[in-house]
């Protein structure tokens, strides 16, 4: 008689997902004279979690490395930057053209943004020739190197209007700056991507870090838009706003790049590390020592 009355509680869960905070909703079946089912979800927190699947790795933050989150950070920040500094130079580079000028002409500014385009092009095939072996092994350099040649290529584009006579050649210059850019930027983000992934998910990484970088491109155009009407007709008000923007721009990435931790040896690496091995006879992994020292002197007898 007393089992009769006594409840039986089952507890339903469901997840989204292998995270711990992938939890997405407890249902509580009771069994007794009758059976009811209890539901409770937060809604608030399902719809949150929703919105930051599109922008994190699935498993975060257990899924990718520590140094992910303020590398994403600062990425994120100088992206913004530059894509207000884009609306600055892209408005300069077509008043140059003769964007509004009824003196330009259609045959003429497509052949300039021909040239441009053409000159980028090649010089992205150069740069890839004599550097791209190298991409993988200097990441963190090769990083901030393609953000300084894309700075160096905005900043053509905003003096073009200013020296008419070399228009051409100043903007082919921009556009071979870019192209560097483009060659190194991707090639170290897929290096980068690698480093992030702890659980086989690079693929996921890749694709979050697109949907990251969209957002930031869309504040940016907004930020950018309203930055260039505010400054229009004013030439020191813009240079202003774009060498700001330029060296916030390099302090981000400087800060971004300062937060990576790899785990690869290169040359300038291996380099420290055997230095430090000579001195102390001691790895910098903790204390670990890598061989005897009579390995090096074994070597030197030879």
């Amino acid at each position: 008689m007393e089992a009769s009355k006594t409840q039986q509680q089952l507890i339903i869960e469901e997840w989204s997902g292998y995270s711990s905070t992938k939890l997405f909703k407890t249902a509580t079946i009771t069994a007794s004279s009758s059976i009811s089912i209890t539901r409770s979800a937060d809604s608030f927190n399902h719809v949150w979690r929703r919105f930051l699947d599109a922008f994190v790795p699935e498993g975060f933050p257990g899924s990718v490395t520590p140094d992910y989150v303020p590398f994403q950070v600062w990425d994120s920040l100088q992206g913004l930057s530059t894509y207000i500094r884009t609306m600055l130079s892209t408005q300069a580079l077509l008043s140059a053209i003769g964007v509004g000028e009824k003196s330009a002409t259609i045959i003429g500014a497509t052949f300039q943004w021909f040239l441009r385009d053409l000159t980028g092009m090649l010089g992205g095939i150069l740069f890839t020739f004599y550097q791209g072996s190298n991409l993988d092994s200097n990441a963190k350099m090769w990083r901030l190197a393609a953000d300084l040649m894309n700075d160096l290529g905005m900043l053509m584009d905003l003096l073009s209007p200013l020296f008419p006579s070399a228009f051409v050649f100043i903007v082919c210059l921009g556009s071979l700056s870019r192209s560097f850019t483009g060659v190194a930027s991707g090639a170290t983000r897929a290096a980068l991507t690698q480093h992030f992934a702890l659980q086989n998910n690079a693929a996921d990484i890749s694709a979050k870090e697109g949907s990251q970088e969209t957002m930031a491109t869309m504040i940016g155009m907004a930020l950018g838009m309203l930055v260039a009407r505010i400054t229009t007709e004013n030439p020191l008000a813009i240079w202003f706003s774009f060498l700001s923007l330029t060296m916030f721009h390099m302090y981000a990435n400087y800060k971004a790049v300062r937060c990576l931790a790899l785990d690869s040896l290169n040359f300038e690496r291996s380099s420290i590390l055997l230095q430090h091995f000579i001195e102390t006879g001691q790895g910098l992994n903790y204390g670990a020592c890598f061989a005897l020292m009579y390995h090096f002197k074994v070597v030197e007898e030879y």
